[in-house]
């Protein structure tokens, strides 16, 4: 997206782990301030998720005070760590599907980000920063009974197909600034269910990148999702869980909006 808001056609095949490692974003970025990327018509097109099937999906449990407290979980002194199926991430207006069999589908609004550079056993923050390419919206959807009542790890609980709305924009890290420092809303059929603010992680992003590398190596195009505030269907009263022909909205400042249908699987 250009300084008008309009769409231009960047002329790569995907924005993926390659295009990152191969110094995709300063490539388009001079393409763009060079006027070589040709305008598109984006009404009536599909938006697809702005990182094309992610090597992992990383996600961090619990990372909101206000969450693990509805919850009923004990805030964490460490991440709480989990995998997230890549196969999962959808489009930022694509359909939710209930899992077959579910009753606990619930919602949750997260900061996204997205790896830019193979980053391992990192030193600090300064350098976990400094492989960051960008940030998204995420919908990191849960069945909060395959997650918690069926045994074993959350995985299950975060896997099914649909459950990553990812989008509708990478927005790079120098554009976003400060990544503590946006808001965060979540709606379900009109009525405001999430509304919170990054600054009030428990592991701020810098740290949570820092973390991780010491335990697993982030590639290029690889997502984290960065936990959720308060306002989940687990932690309010009747748990109004997802059900077929509800409508979730959900936006986080300077990064966009989603909209997402819920269906049937």
């Amino acid at each position: 997206m250009d300084a008008a808001g309009d769409l231009r056609d960047i002329g790569e095949p995907e924005i993926d782990g390659a295009f990152f490692a191969s110094g995709g974003v300063a490539r388009v970025r001079d393409a763009l301030d060079a006027g070589r990327l040709p305008l598109v018509e984006g009404r009536g097109l599909r938006v697809g998720a702005p990182v094309a099937r992610p090597g992992k999906v990383v996600c961090i449990g619990l990372n909101y005070r206000d969450h693990a407290v509805e919850s009923g979980a004990a805030v964490p002194e460490e991440p709480v760590v989990f995998m997230k199926a890549a196969n999962t991430v959808v489009g930022p207006e694509d359909e939710v599907l209930v899992p077959r069999g579910s009753v606990k589908t619930d919602w949750e609004v997260e900061l996204a980000v997205v790896i830019g550079a193979t980053a391992r056993y990192l030193a600090d923050r300064e350098a976990a920063l400094g492989v960051i390419a960008g940030y998204a919206i995420s919908n990191d959807v849960s069945e909060r009974e395959f997650q918690l009542e069926r045994g074993g790890q959350w995985d299950k609980g975060k896997s099914c197909e649909t459950f990553n709305p990812l989008g509708p924009w990478l927005v790079t890290a120098d554009e976003v600034g400060d990544p503590q420092d946006l808001t965060m809303r979540l709606w379900v059929n009109g009525e405001l269910r999430q509304d919170g603010h990054s600054k009030n992680m428990i592991f701020d992003v810098a740290e949570i990148v820092r973390y991780l590398s010491q335990f697993m190596v982030l590639e290029p195009g690889d997502v984290i999702n960065t936990g959720t505030p308060a306002g989940v269907a687990l932690g309010l009263p009747g748990q109004p869980y997802l059900r077929a022909g509800d409508v979730m909205e959900l936006e986080i400042q300077g990064l966009g909006r989603q909209r997402q249908t819920v269906g049937q699987a």
